[in-house]
């Protein structure tokens, strides 16, 4: 009499697709790899995620609201922007340069370049990162509408500056430059933000 079937984790499937396409990026992992590092059937992730851009955009989703929720999270602290900003650069780099787990930011590496097929992925993850630069922006704007910044200040500019740090330091991980270094360069890069900010009297 034949054992029955094992049965499907469809979490554990999803933590192991988000860690394999971060890893590898979108078009870095075939079918082929998710069938063996599933360890289910093609089928069944068809039948479970509807296809390979849809189990894609799940596991993006699962890192988004986990570990890569963190600048959303340093940002909604209770703290200056100075400190919400040096909070959230550090969370990142402590992120990207974690033992045991990929390197860099999922949503920076997995698809940067794609075939005019996957576009549409690539269009889709430029839009989380625009988000995630316009959140940064929301926040600096907020710290100048409450006086925290000097009349003045761009906070556009800021937030553009920032974000393009952020992102920078996904690319630095993932050449293998380690977390003391990464760590370092924030107080110096901090310095354009502790201008702008109001001295209180």
């Amino acid at each position: 009499m034949a054992g029955r079937p094992r049965e499907f984790d469809r979490a554990l499937a999803l933590e192991k697709a988000r860690d394999l396409f971060w890893t590898r990026g979108y078009e870095g992992v075939s079918m082929a790899e998710l069938v063996a590092a599933l360890g289910i059937a093609s089928a069944r992730i068809y039948a479970a995620f509807g296809s390979k851009e849809q189990l894609f955009r799940e596991a993006v989703e699962l890192y988004e609201t986990g570990a890569g929720a963190f600048a959303e999270l340093a940002l909604a602290q209770p703290l200056g922007a100075r400190d919400a900003i040096a909070r959230m650069l550090e969370q990142a780099v402590l992120l990207y340069t974690r033992s045991g787990q990929p390197q860099g930011c999922m949503v920076v590496t997995a698809a940067t370049n794609t075939s005019a097929d996957n576009a549409g992925v690539a269009d889709w993850l430029a839009s989380h990162r625009r988000a995630r630069t316009q959140a940064i922006v929301d926040r600096l704007r907020l710290a100048g509408e409450q006086g925290e910044l000097k009349t003045g200040s761009n906070a556009q500019a800021l937030g553009d500056y920032y974000a393009a740090l952020l992102h920078g330091l996904s690319v630095q991980a993932r050449d293998g430059i380690g977390a003391e270094r990464l760590l370092a360069l924030i107080g110096p890069a901090m310095l354009p933000l502790q201008l702008a900010v109001q001295e209180r009297p």
